[in-house]
């Protein structure tokens, strides 16, 4: 078992070694692991500081992500409360058709969102970028089987003791999904994270480029350089490795939860 972690870190660390060499040392052979003559701080600082402003590309794609992420979440949660603890004529078939939707390839209305984004002046912006991610229907889905899962004897309490939706929502619901909801999180976050499609489409103005573009625009300029890349390319992945050893826990609970409920 730990030889398999090891060799599953090997890229990982072949990567920030590369990312710490001079760009002579790269393709040594026999490889050194541990780079003899360090270079790891101009590396870095070319990348963040140089041409390519990494610094300015990562906050743009944290506020991209984060806030999608969040909106996703609620947005995500309160569709699957509504699909489930909400009692209103056609609500299955209603389900029924936003779950149609997912067979529907992304890549098929991304004309219709191109232009919607031009009519309403959200073209270019981080906040049209945002709206286009802020529903998902795997995460509705996802969700809602978790919230069938709650006893609806629970629900009933807090209406005797005179709660609303909102207040069933956010103190009654909302606690005994958490798995769930870190999972989904987690995965919404990684997804926009990644995203190259839409950044590329949606987005015109350098300033306005996230990572996935700007590793673009870094790698044509500076591909042959292979401990640059490295460098631009750790920097890219290390947010992606805290987010998921923070919520790891969470997210085990909530596929053994899903596990033994489904």
């Amino acid at each position: 078992m730990l030889a398999c972690g090891i060799l599953f870190l090997l890229p990982f660390i072949w990567m920030i070694s590369t990312s710490m060499k001079f760009e002579q040392d790269v393709f040594h052979y026999p490889i050194e692991w541990i780079p003899v003559n360090f270079n790891g701080f101009s590396n870095y600082m070319k990348v963040w500081v140089g041409d390519y402003p990494f610094y300015l590309y990562y906050w743009n794609t944290i506020k991209v992500t984060v806030l999608t992420t969040f909106i996703s979440v609620l947005v995500s949660c309160m569709a699957a409360y509504g699909f489930t603890k909400v009692h209103f004529r056609g609500r299955d078939a209603l389900f029924l058709i936003v779950l149609a939707t997912f067979m529907v390839p992304q890549q098929s209305i991304i004309v219709p969102q191109f232009i919607l984004m031009r009519s309403i002046n959200l073209f270019d912006t981080h906040i049209g970028l945002i709206l286009l991610g802020s529903f998902s229907v795997l995460g509705t889905f996802m969700i809602r089987q978790f919230f069938m899962s709650i006893n609806n004897e629970f629900i009933e309490a807090a209406r005797i003791d005179g709660a609303g939706h909102t207040r069933i929502f956010l103190n009654v619901t909302m606690p005994m999904i958490r798995p769930a909801i870190a999972t989904y999180a987690i995965l919404r976050f990684i997804w926009t994270w990644n995203d190259y499609q839409n950044p590329l489409i949606f987005l015109r103005t350098d300033q306005y480029y996230t990572l996935q573009l700007a590793m673009n625009k870094f790698a044509d300029t500076y591909g042959q350089f292979y401990s640059l890349t490295m460098a631009a390319a750790v920097s890219a992945i290390i947010p992606l490795l805290i987010v998921f050893l923070i919520g790891q826990k969470q997210v085990i609970e909530g596929i053994a939860l899903g596990g033994v409920k489904g």
